[in-house]
């Protein structure tokens, strides 16, 4: 027959040295000999379960935001739909909208704002993440990552953006100079263009315009009939210089432009 199993282990006085006999599973006890106290975890054998390394906690995805109200920047988990300022404790808004009806309405996320076809924004004043617009937008709105705008949106005012996206198979025109963080045109773009950026015409890209710009990729296909400045030396500041409508631009003739390869 198997030996039973002992139901007291030793425990060792770190102090005087004395050895006592203490029942299994206790957290500590007092030496009989000096009083001190003697922590008996440290003295029992580790279990094989315990020799099991812990698996390492799963990575939580950052994002860095700033705060609307006093600039802070906050380090939020990717999934999180709000969160709150750890300096002034106000509340930031993280979550995506979608606009499919008229709303008059002030947006303060760094989520995504979608305004439908059938959507139309008035008497904005916004600042969200990213933006697509396919639908009427009249206002302000800034869009700190992306912004991508459909032959099928109608924005009057003005828009900023750190990335200006016309997507293949949609034209815009804007009458104005584009002053933007930087552009990705797939469609057709008739404006003229100031980037503190990358300007990229796709292979479908057709674009009308002079282009100011630190740096420009033409992929072989795209059309560019306009003037190009490209280098360092350019960098508008896109928060300050937003594009905006002009009352009289719209019956203005476009400035004459010269004619550079597509290739």
């Amino acid at each position: 027959m198997a030996a039973p199993k002992t139901k007291t282990i030793s425990a060792t006085c770190p102090k005087c040295g004395h050895v006592q006999q203490e029942p299994r599973g206790t957290y500590s006890t007092i030496c009989k000999e000096c009083r001190t106290h003697i922590r008996l975890e440290d003295e029992a054998p580790k279990s094989k379960a315990s020799a099991v390394p812990k698996a390492p906690k799963p990575r939580i995805e950052l994002r860095r935001v700033s705060c609307f109200q006093c600039g802070t920047d906050l380090d939020v988990p990717a999934a999180a739909e709000s969160t709150m300022c750890k300096r002034c404790s106000s509340h930031v808004d993280l979550r995506d909208y979608q606009i499919t009806q008229t709303i008059s309405k002030n947006f303060r996320t760094y989520g995504r704002l979608v305004v439908e076809e059938k959507g139309y924004v008035l008497n904005t004043d916004s600042l969200v993440g990213e933006a697509v617009i396919k639908g009427r937008l009249i206002g302000k709105i800034v869009a700190h990552r992306t912004l991508e705008i459909y032959s099928t949106a109608a924005i009057k005012g003005s828009f900023n953006t750190g990335k200006l996206i016309i997507p293949a198979g949609n034209s815009f025109r804007w009458p104005e100079l584009l002053r933007i963080g930087g552009a990705e045109i797939g469609g057709e773009l008739v404006a003229n263009i100031q980037s503190s950026g990358t300007v990229v015409l796709k292979s479908t890209a057709v674009l009308f315009g002079d282009i100011q710009a630190a740096n420009l990729v033409v992929e072989s296909g795209a059309v560019f009939v306009g003037n190009a400045k490209i280098g360092r030396s350019t960098s508008p500041a896109v928060e300050e210089s937003p594009a905006k409508t002009s009352p009289s631009a719209s019956s203005s003739k476009p400035a004459r432009r010269t004619v550079r390869s597509a290739e």
